[in-house]
């Protein structure tokens, strides 16, 4: 596996924790958590772009923080 494909895994991997762990805490399944990210753009524009500094911090810190970025997105919507 070249460096390409490793750090797409890795974004990919900590990304589906993170939409898992965010719709634990809402208590949806993960497909509508990931529905609802995605039309906010909270996926790539989040998840993927700010790895470096998300997947340093503890899984629920990163649960917490999309959902209340989610909840926030969608009450301006």
């Amino acid at each position: 596996m070249n460096n390409i494909d490793n750090d797409t895994y890795r974004k990919v991997h900590f990304a589906v924790m993170a939409i898992e762990s965010g719709a634990k805490k809402l208590g949806i399944t993960g497909k509508t958590m990931f529905d609802r990210l995605q039309k906010q753009g909270l996926i790539h524009n989040r998840l993927f772009k700010r790895y470096e500094e998300l997947h340093t911090q503890s899984l629920d810190w990163v649960a917490e923080d999309i959902c209340e970025t989610l909840l926030n997105l969608e009450a301006e919507s």
